[in-house]
C-alpha cells in the first residue's frame, strides 16, 4: 500500500514533464519564427540603407560650393551618410581596378569629383529617389546624378515577397502551435474525464472542477515558456558568437519582444485549452464518457 502514493507521484511527475516539454518545444518553434520575422525587418533596413547614389560634380566646382552641397546633404532627412571622392581619389580607384593608370595614355584625368550618398531605409524606393534626384539637381555645381533604378525596384520587390512569406509562415505556425498545445492538454485531461464526472455528480461547481486543472496547466505553460525562451536565447547566443553574421542577433529589443510573446502565448493557450477541455467533459453524461 505504501508504494501507491509513490507510483501516483511518479506518474503525475512524468505526465507533467511530458506536457511541459511538449509545450516548450512548440513555443520554441514559435519563438524561432518570431525572431526570424523580426530579423527580416532588421535585414530589410540593412539592405535598404546600403543602397546609394552618386552625385557627379561639375569640373569647375570650387571648394565653397562643395562645402555647401555637403552641408545641405548633412541636414537632408533622407541622407544616412555621405562620402566625398575627389578627382584624384577617383582616378586612383579606377587605376587599381584596371591595373593601369588611364592618365598615362589619355594625358589627362577623365573623371569628375563626386559625392557618394547612402539613403535612409524609408527613402530607398523609386518614388522617393525621383523626388530626391529632382531636389539635388537644383544644387549649384551638380552635373549628374547616378543610381540604379532597376536594382532599387528589385530589392524592394524581393523584400516584399520575403515579408509576405514570413508573415504567412508565422500565422501558420501560430495556428499549428495552438492546435498542438491544445491537443496535448486535451490528452492529459482526457485521462481524468471520469474524475471530472464524479466531481460533477457529487455537486462540485464548474469553477471548482476547473480550478485545479487550470492551475496545473498554467504552471506548465509558465515553465514551458521559460524553457523555450532559454533554449532560444542559447541558440541565438551560439549563432551570434560562433558564426559570422552581418546582423545583430543578440538584440535586446528582439529578445524582449520574442520572450514576451512566448510567455504570453504559453500562458494563454494553456489556460484556455484547459478550460475548454474540462468544459467539454463537464457536458458529457456518465455513459457517454465510455465512447469518446
Amino acid at each position: 500500500m505504501s508504494k501507491q502514493p509513490k507510483v501516483r507521484t511518479k506518474k503525475f511527475f512524468n505526465s507533467n514533464l511530458t506536457t511541459t516539454i511538449s509545450i516548450s518545444l512548440v513555443l520554441f518553434l514559435v519563438g524561432l519564427i518570431t525572431v526570424l520575422s523580426l530579423l527580416a525587418n532588421q535585414m530589410t533596413s540593412y539592405v535598404k540603407e546600403n543602397i546609394s547614389f552618386t552625385i557627379v560634380l561639375d569640373d569647375k566646382i570650387n571648394g565653397e560650393e562643395i562645402s555647401n552641397i555637403q552641408d545641405l546633404l548633412s541636414t537632408a532627412p533622407y541622407v544616412r551618410s555621405t562620402e566625398f571622392i575627389s578627382r584624384e581619389e577617383a582616378i586612383k580607384e579606377l587605376a587599381a581596378e584596371l591595373g593601369e593608370d588611364p592618365e598615362d595614355f589619355l594625358g589627362y584625368n577623365p573623371l569628375s569629383a563626386s559625392v557618394e550618398v547612402k539613403v535612409r531605409a524609408d527613402y530607398a524606393n523609386s518614388k522617393s529617389m525621383i523626388l530626391i534626384e529632382n531636389e539635388i539637381r537644383n544644387y549649384s555645381g551638380v552635373k549628374e546624378i547616378i543610381y540604379q533604378k532597376n536594382v532599387i525596384d528589385m530589392v524592394n520587390s524581393n523584400i516584399q515577397k520575403v515579408s509576405i512569406f514570413l508573415f504567412a509562415v508565422a500565422v501558420l505556425m501560430l495556428f499549428i502551435s495552438i492546435g498542438l498545445i491544445n491537443n496535448t492538454i486535451r490528452l492529459q485531461i482526457y485521462s481524468k474525464r471520469f474524475t471530472i464526472n464524479t466531481m460533477k455528480l457529487v455537486g462540485a461547481t464548474s469553477w471548482f472542477i476547473r480550478k485545479p486543472f487550470v492551475g496545473r496547466f498554467l504552471w506548465n505553460g509558465i515553465v514551458a515558456s521559460v524553457l523555450a525562451a532559454l533554449a532560444l536565447g542559447g541558440l541565438i547566443y551560439y549563432v551570434q558568437n560562433y558564426h559570422l553574421t552581418m546582423l545583430n542577433l543578440w538584440n535586446e529589443e528582439i529578445l524582449m519582444v520574442t520572450g514576451i510573446a512566448i510567455f504570453i502565448l504559453g500562458i494563454l493557450i494553456s489556460v484556455f485549452s484547459s478550460l475548454s477541455a474540462v468544459g467539454r467533459y463537464l457536458r458529457y453524461k456518465t455513459n457517454d464518457l465510455y465512447y469518446i
